[in-house]
C-alpha cells in the first residue's frame, strides 16, 4: 500500500471525491491520518482516546455516504458515541461508556466518516481553554506554548494540525468559535434546532449548546449541514436543494453592522483591533455596506441570567450522571471552577430559573430589533491574542480571577448562544507572533446560508486555506 503524502492538501469533500473516484483508497487515507495523529499527540496532546484498529477496519468497507472513508474525530463531551470511552474531561466520569449512538452520532457514521478517536475537552466544557486536570493541556499547532481554545480544543487542534480535515465540536458559550479562532479554522455554530439531536442532556427548549464541526474549508461546513441538518418540523427553514451548492452562490451586497465594543467597556487588544479594521475594509472592497453599531444591552443583567440558567443545567447534568454512575459527586472529584458552578446551580430556585429565562427572552427580542435593516453583525472572537498555556488554567487560577480573565479573553460569543442565532468564526488575520485571529459573523435566526455565502466569498479573497501551521508537516 502506497503512502498518501498529499493527504493534508485536501479538505473532507476533496478526500471523499478522491476515494469515490478510486484515485486513492480509504485505507491509504486512514493510514495517512493515523501517522499524523501519532506525531500530533506527542506535540499537542489533542486525543483523550484513540482506536486506530477500529478505524482501519472501517476503512476496509467505507460504504457510500457523502464522506465515505474520510477520517474524523469526536469531541469527548455529551455526544453518545457507542463503544468509545466518555469522560467529558472529568475525573468523575472518566470510566463512562455508551452502548448506543445518539441520533447525531448515527448521522456522522452514516455519512461515511471514520473516527480515529475522541478529542480532549475541558471539564464539562465550561472553559474557553482545554487544560483539564484529567489529561493536561492541549496545545496549539501554530505555537505549542499557546492554548488551542475550548471547549472543542482537541478537535480544533487536530484539524489545524492536519490530522483530520474536520472534527465534531459543540458550542455552549463559544466552544466552536473560540477554538476555531485560536487555531485558524472555520467554526460554524448553527441555529438552535438546525442539527439532529445529540443527547437528552442538551434536548431542552432553551439549550445554549449547539453541535456541529470545526473544519478548514467553507464547503466542508456546508456539506456537513447536508449530512446532519434536522429535517423535522422543529427545524428552521432550509434552502431548496443542497447546502453545499447554495453556499457557492454569491451573497450579493449585504448590510453588515460591525463593533468591537465589549461588555466591560475595555477596548480590545490593538492587534485584534487592527485585524478587525482590515476585515471591515475587506468587506467594503467586496461591495458590502458596513455600518458601525454597538449592541445596546445591560450586560450585568444578561450575564446574571445566562449564569443562572447555565449553572442550573450543569447541576442537573451532574445529578443525572451521579445516578447513572451510582456514586455521589463531591468536591474532590471536580475542578474548583466546575464545583463552584455545580454548587451555584444547586442553589437556584425554579422561580430564579424562570426569571432568568424571561430575561434572556427579552434580550433575544432586543437582538431581533438590532438586526432590523441588517443582514449580519461582525465582531472579533477573542478580545486579545491567543493566550499562553496556564493563563486560564481552571485548576491553578482562582475561580473569580478565572472569570475576569475569561471575560477579557472571550467577550463576544455567549450572547448568540442565548438567542439561538447562527454565528461563524473565520480566520481573517494573524498577530505579530503568527497566531491566527478569528472574526465572528452573526446572522439572523435560521440564516446559516447567508453566513456560508459570505464566508465562501471571504475564503477566496483572504486565501486562508493556504496558511498551515508547522505541526502539519510530517516528521
Amino acid at each position: 500500500m502506497g503512502t498518501f503524502d498529499e493527504y493534508n492538501d485536501y479538505d473532507a469533500v476533496g478526500l471523499a471525491e478522491l476515494i469515490r473516484s478510486r484515485e486513492v483508497s480509504a485505507r491509504e487515507v486512514v493510514e495517512a491520518a493515523i501517522s499524523r495523529a501519532e506525531d500530533f499527540q506527542k506535540v499537542c496532546n489533542g486525543f483523550v482516546s484513540t482506536d486506530f484498529e477500529a478505524a482501519r477496519e472501517a476503512a476496509a468497507a467505507p460504504g457510500n455516504g457523502p464522506f465515505a472513508g474520510v477520517p474524523f474525530a469526536v469531541k469527548d463531551l455529551w455526544l453518545q458515541w457507542a463503544g468509545a470511552p466518555h469522560s467529558a474531561g472529568s475525573r468523575f466520569t472518566r470510566d463512562m461508556r455508551h452502548d448506543q449512538d445518539s441520533p447525531l452520532a448515527a448521522a456522522f457514521r452514516s455519512s461515511g466518516l471514520i473516527a480515529l478517536g475522541k478529542t480532549t475537552t475541558p471539564e464539562f466544557g465550561i472553559t474557553g481553554t482545554t487544560e483539564p486536570a484529567l489529561t493536561g493541556p492541549t496545545r496549539n499547532p501554530w505555537n505549542p506554548r499557546h492554548i488551542s481554545g475550548g471547549s472543542s480544543g482537541g478537535s480544533a487542534a487536530a484539524v489545524a494540525a492536519g490530522v483530520v480535515p474536520m472534527a465534531h465540536a459543540s458550542d455552549g458559550a463559544g466552544s466552536i468559535r473560540i477554538p476555531a479562532a485560536c487555531c485558524g479554522l472555520v467554526g460554524l455554530m448553527p441555529s438552535r434546532g438546525r442539527v439532529i439531536r445529540t443527547t437528552p442532556a442538551l434536548d431542552v427548549p432553551f439549550s445554549f449548546s449547539r453541535n456541529f464541526v470545526v473544519c478548514r474549508s467553507v464547503r466542508d461546513a456546508a456539506a456537513m449541514l447536508d449530512a446532519v441538518a434536522d429535517t423535522s418540523a422543529y427545524a428552521p427553514p432550509a434552502p431548496t436543494g443542497s447546502w453545499q451548492s447554495a453556499a457557492l452562490m454569491p451573497p450579493g451586497p449585504l448590510r453588515i453592522a460591525v463593533s468591537t465594543a465589549t461588555p466591560s467597556g475595555r477596548p480590545v487588544h490593538p492587534e485584534i483591533q487592527a485585524a478587525f479594521d482590515q476585515g471591515v475594509a475587506l468587506l467594503g472592497d467586496l461591495g458590502h455596506f458596513v455600518e458601525e453599531r454597538d449592541l445596546d444591552c445591560d450586560w450585568r443583567r444578561f450575564y446574571r441570567a445566562f449564569g443562572t440558567v447555565g449553572s442550573s443545567q450543569l447541576a442537573e447534568d451532574v445529578r443525572a450522571l451521579a445516578g447513572t454512575l451510582g456514586r455521589e459527586p463531591d468536591e474532590q472529584a471536580f475542578e474548583p471552577l466546575t464545583w463552584r458552578n455545580v454548587r451555584a446551580g444547586r442553589n437556584r430556585s425554579g422561580m430564579e430559573v424562570i426569571a432568568a429565562l424571561r430575561e434572556l427572552q427579552t434580550f433575544t427580542r432586543r437582538m431581533e430589533r438590532f438586526f432590523g435593516g441588517m443582514d449580519i453583525f461582525m465582531t472579533p472572537v477573542l478580545g486579545m491574542p491567543v493566550p499562553e498555556i496556564g493563563w486560564l488554567d481552571p485548576v491553578a487560577v482562582e475561580p473569580r480571577e478565572h472569570d475576569k480573565r475569561s471575560a477579557a479573553a472571550f467577550p463576544f460569543t455567549p450572547p448568540f448562544n442565548a438567542t439561538g442565532q447562527p454565528a461563524i468564526s473565520l480566520p481573517l488575520g494573524e498577530d505579530s507572533q503568527g497566531l491566527p485571529i478569528g472574526m465572528q459573523f452573526i446572522g439572523r435566526y435560521g440564516a446559516e446560508l447567508t453566513l456560508l455565502q459570505l464566508a465562501a466569498e471571504l475564503e477566496v479573497a483572504q486565501g486562508w486555506l493556504e496558511r498551515k501551521p508547522a505541526v502539519t508537516r510530517p516528521s
